[in-house]
């Protein structure tokens, strides 16, 4: 065979690389490609590294498509003949530089993960990444070739950065996310195309730069990990490298701004957002930047119960989609948003926008991503070994990995017991965390009755033959709401249109009969 491969199997395994390197890696179809690619050498055991965080190490698979691909670009480098022109030459090449972008994602990962690990430990802010030295040098080696194109499309520094955002995204995607379930693996892939898209190539070649024009709208009942995964995402975009500095533009910024929009009033959430100018507004006592102006280009602004903000705000907040500019509260001068917003909810949005509570131009400005995060109990109805996992991830934070595993088998035993393996955990992973520290405590679990998948049967029970009073069906109401609003009385008495003190008063009785 003529050209850049050898042998005919070189180029088959180079379009199997390929495929591999397009596909998201936290689907089942990534292990099938590394299966086609690594033939009679690929080992079914073990094979799912996509469900478990970045090891120390290189997965088996991964070193010997490296060893191979190594191979395969020293034979070709040796007499080098450039690919001839026309679409056979541009194919070629292309199958080549997918090798030799495998080789170095491949090659720096466990460099790179010792520096996200550093990260979030807080022991790198404003620190050299001195292997870009080597990486530039190995990149310069295989694809500083004639006849290759990508260090025009892609310089040196860009595929480091997009290397390395790689690997950031890994950890954060599996940080607090925990689980193996499968509609826990459709949300990494679905975080993994959020901050990707469907297309790394395309993403690669100009979008990296452009994912702050769409916003993520994050929904799932309460519970969930919402702001888990928009930290994922937003910790997890783009950061341009400085190759003179040998740093990240932005190391050592800002980049989650999380704000719950049910807890703060519409006046403290503008100022929070817009920042504002002396005498705006009482107490207004000097100018203030908001999360909009300090947030740089490669953050995020988390907007939490997006639901239950007023038109108002609304309105604002879709300029900044729109226009991508903002005003201060006060002032008149339109200053620029350079990052992304992200959005949760816990609500039918559908509904509100029918009862006339949330703006539908707004939600067709949000929705242009879509995350979904999956109920506690789709996850164990797929696995339900996933309950030890949880409890046992819990315990380990609550009591140290020493004592973890004997609380957590006496855990499992009282839920057994007492809740039965089809309790529907209407509170989701909050319910789970908050049993687990009750029974640390007390030894003991009361769930919340009235709300969750059997609140419709636990209401007409009561309701239809007439057995609460009027006292006893408001005091659940007013549970029930506080739960769907996680916990926050600020938020129930708003949705309630009731004063503090009453929803205080409410949840403060105890019916011995519930």
């Amino acid at each position: 065979m003529t050209g850049i491969f050898k042998r005919v199997e070189d180029r088959e395994f180079a379009v199997a690389v390929r495929r591999l390197n397009a596909t998201n890696p936290f689907l089942p179809e990534r292990i099938e490609c590394e299966r086609v690619a690594l033939g009679a050498d690929f080992q079914a055991a073990g094979a799912e590294w996509n469900q478990l965080p970045p090891q120390a190490e290189a997965h088996a698979h991964h070193r010997k498509l490296v060893e191979r691909a190594e191979k395969i670009m020293t034979e070709a480098r040796v007499g080098w003949v450039a690919p001839v022109g026309g679409k056979a030459g541009r194919e070629e090449a292309a199958l080549y530089e997918e090798l030799a972008g495998f080789w170095l994602y491949q090659t720096y990962a466990t460099r790179f993960d010792a520096v996200v690990r550093d990260q979030l430990a807080g022991k790198t802010n404003g620190a050299r990444l001195d292997f870009y030295a080597a990486w530039r040098a190995d990149a310069e080696r295989w694809l500083a070739l004639p006849g290759l194109t990508l260090l025009e499309r892609e310089p040196v520094a860009q595929l480091f950065a997009c290397a390395f955002q790689i690997r950031r995204a890994f950890h954060h995607v599996f940080r607090g996310l925990v689980g193996g379930s499968k509609p826990m693996a459709r949300l990494r892939a679905s975080i993994w195309q959020s901050i990707f898209t469907c297309d790394l190539a395309r993403y690669r070649r100009g979008l990296f730069e452009r994912m702050g024009d769409f916003a993520t709208l994050i929904t799932g009942p309460s519970g969930t990990g919402k702001e888990l995964v928009a930290r994922a995402v937003a910790l997890s975009r783009f950061q341009a490298f400085d190759p003179r500095r040998q740093a990240l533009a932005d190391e050592g910024a800002g980049l989650f701004y999380p704000l719950n929009l049910s807890a703060l009033s519409q006046t403290l959430i503008e100022s929070e957002l817009f920042g504002h100018r002396r005498g705006a507004f009482t107490g207004a006592v000097g100018d203030r930047a908001g999360w909009m102006e300090v947030c740089p280009a490669s953050g995020a602004v988390f907007l939490d119960e997006i639901g239950e903000v007023d038109t108002g705000i609304q309105v604002k907040l879709l300029r900044v989609l729109q226009g991508r500019t903002f005003q201060r509260l006060g002032d008149t001068e339109a200053r620029p948003f350079l990052g992304k917003i992200i959005a949760a909810t816990n609500r039918d949005l559908g509904a509100a926008i029918r009862d006339g509570r949330f703006r539908e131009d707004f939600y067709y400005r949000l929705c242009s991503d879509v995350i979904e995060t999956p109920s506690l109990r789709e996850q164990l109805d797929d696995a339900p070994e996933e309950l030890a996992v949880l409890v046992g991830y819990v315990a380990a934070r609550l009591l140290g990995a020493e004592e973890a595993p004997k609380f957590t088998r006496e855990a499992l035993g009282w839920m057994e017991r007492e809740l039965g393996a089809d309790y529907p955990w209407p509170g989701n992973f909050r319910e789970l965390e908050q049993c687990v520290r009750n029974l640390l405590v007390r030894g003991v679990y009361q769930p919340l009755r009235g709300i969750g998948s059997g609140a419709g049967a636990d209401w007409n029970a009561l309701l239809e033959p007439g057995k609460l009073t009027a006292e006893e069906v408001l005091r659940r109401y007013t549970r029930q709401v506080f739960a769907q609003s996680g916990g926050n009385v600020e938020a129930t008495a708003r949705r309630l249109d009731l004063d503090r003190r009453t929803v205080q008063a409410r949840l403060a009785v105890i019916n011995p009969k519930e």
